[in-house]
C-alpha cells in the first residue's frame, strides 16, 4: 500500500457565483490542508457590497484569518486583529467584511469562529444538529466610536463520520428575497433543501453539494444573482483512493513490481501510456480493448482492461489534464475525452497515489515535437503539486 491514511478524511469543496453583471466576486474562500498535521482550515469572507472593493476587503480578511489560524494564534486574538484592521462603514455602522473560520484537527476536534455570516450548518445523521455557541464581545481599539464593539460566535465539537459542515455567504440565505414564494429570502428554506438533497444522494461529494446549493440560489434569483454567492462544504468520511500509473519502470525487472502495485491497490486505478498498459497487460495476462465511443480529435482514445477503471495514452493526455487543473473548476465538467475522464476521477478522490516510471521514451525527446510535450517526470511533478496546493488532495508520488 503506497499511502498511509487515517480512517476518516475531511473532504473540502467550494463553489462561487458572481453577482449578476460583475466580473469579480466580492466573497473570498480560502482553504488549507496540512498533510503533516492532518489538519483542515477553511475561511469564508464576504466583503461589503460587491465588485473589486468588496473583493479586496474580503481577500484581506480571509488571508489574515487563514494565516493566523495556520500559526495557531488564539481564536479571540485572531478575530480581534482582523476586526481592528478592517474599517467601519460610517453610515451603516457595520464592518466592511464578515468572516467564518473552520479549523478541524486530526482527531476530529473542530473549532469555529463566526462573524456576521449566516450561521454555520452541521448535518449529522441526516438532520440539522444544533451547535452550542458562545457569544464573545470583541472590543475594537482601532476605532473609538461608541457602539463599534462586535460580537463573534465561538463553538467547537467533535466531528463524527458522515458529518457535513456547510458554510455560505448571505448570497445564499438572501437569494430570492422579494419573490412571492420567498419574500424574506431563502434563510428558512436552505436547511430543508440541504437535508432533502442528502436524502436523495447521501454520498454526494462536498464539491457537488456546494455547487448545487449555489446553483439553487441562482435559480431563486431567476438566474440573475443579486449578490455574490459562495458555499463551502466539509464532509467527514473514509478516504477515497485513486492510483495513477504512467510510464515504464527504469529497469525491466521492475515491470512485475509495477503490475503487482496495480493488482493489489485498494481503490480506483488509472493506467496512462501505451507502453505502460502493455506492461500491465503482459504481466497480469489482461487483454486491452480500444474504446472509440467518445473520441476527441486532440486526445487519443481510451482503452479498456479488466480490473482497471481507465486506460489512456500518456504524455498528451496528462499534459492536457494539467492544463485543465491549472484553470478554475469549470461549470461544465461533463466534457468528453480521456483528460476529462481523469479529471472527474481526481475530483472525487481524496488520496491520490502516482507511480511514475523513469525509463526515457525517445519520442518525447524529439526536438520537432511541440515544446508543451514535456517529459513524463516533469509533468507528474507538476500534477502532484497542483493536486496538493490547489485541490487539497493527499498526494503520494513514487518514481520507479
Amino acid at each position: 500500500m503506497l499511502s498511509n491514511t487515517k480512517k476518516l478524511f475531511i473532504e473540502a469543496g467550494s463553489f462561487q457565483q458572481n453577482k449578476h453583471g460583475n466580473i469579480v466576486c466580492g466573497d473570498t474562500v480560502l482553504m488549507h490542508k496540512s498533510i503533516e498535521e492532518n489538519r483542515t482550515i477553511a475561511v469564508v469572507s464576504d466583503g461589503l457590497g460587491s465588485g473589486v472593493k468588496a473583493n479586496v476587503l474580503s481577500t484581506m480578511s480571509a488571508s489574515m484569518a487563514l494565516n493566523f489560524s495556520i500559526r495557531r494564534e488564539p481564536i479571540v486574538r485572531t478575530a480581534k486583529i482582523i476586526m481592528d484592521t478592517l474599517p467601519i462603514d460610517s453610515v451603516r455602522n457595520i464592518s466592511y467584511a464578515t468572516f467564518t473560520i473552520i479549523d478541524i484537527e486530526s482527531d476530529g476536534n473542530a473549532k469555529f469562529v463566526e462573524y456576521d455570516n449566516p450561521p454555520l450548518i452541521l448535518i449529522r445523521d441526516g438532520q440539522l444538529y444544533k451547535l452550542e455557541k458562545e457569544e464573545t464581545l470583541i472590543k475594537r481599539e482601532a476605532n473609538q466610536i461608541e457602539g463599534n464593539d462586535r460580537m463573534v460566535m465561538l463553538s467547537n465539537i467533535e466531528l463524527q463520520k458522515e458529518d457535513r459542515l456547510i458554510c455560505f455567504s448571505d448570497g445564499v440565505s438572501q437569494s430570492g428575497i422579494g419573490n412571492m414564494t420567498m419574500p424574506f429570502g431563502w434563510e428558512d428554506g436552505v436547511n430543508d433543501f440541504i437535508i432533502e438533497t442528502l436524502k436523495t444522494n447521501p454520498y454526494i461529494s462536498a464539491r457537488e453539494l456546494s455547487r448545487i446549493i449555489v446553483k439553487q440560489s441562482e435559480f431563486n434569483d431567476i438566474f440573475k444573482p443579486k449578490d455574490d454567492t459562495s458555499c463551502v462544504v466539509l464532509y467527514v468520511r473514509e478516504p477515497r483512493k485513486l492510483l495513477i500509473c504512467t510510464g515504464p519502470p527504469f529497469k525491466e525487472e521492475d515491470d512485475k513490481y509495477l503490475a503487482e502495485i496495480i493488482k493489489n491497490y485498494k481503490g480506483r486505478k488509472i493506467v496512462c501510456g501505451g507502453t505502460t498498459s502493455k506492461i500491465v497487460s503482459r504481466e497480469l495476462n489482461l487483454e486491452i480493448e480500444v474504446d472509440l465511443k467518445d473520441v476527441v480529435s486532440s486526445i487519443p482514445p481510451v482503452s479498456k482492461m479488466k480490473g482497471i477503471d481507465l486506460v489512456t495514452e500518456g504524455i498528451i493526455t496528462l499534459g492536457s489534464l494539467t492544463e485543465i487543473l491549472e484553470n478554475e473548476i469549470p461549470h461544465n465538467i461533463d466534457q468528453k475525452g480521456a483528460d476529462w475522464d481523469i479529471y472527474r476521477m481526481i475530483l472525487d478522490a481524496d488520496v491520490i497515489d502516482i507511480v511514475a516510471g523513469t525509463k526515457i521514451n525517445i519520442a518525447h525527446q524529439d526536438p520537432t515535437l511541440p515544446v508543451e510535450l514535456e517529459i513524463r517526470r516533469n509533468i507528474v511533478k507538476k500534477l502532484a503539486l497542483l493536486l496538493e496546493q490547489e485541490y487539497m488532495k493527499n498526494v503520494n508520488l513514487k518514481f520507479i
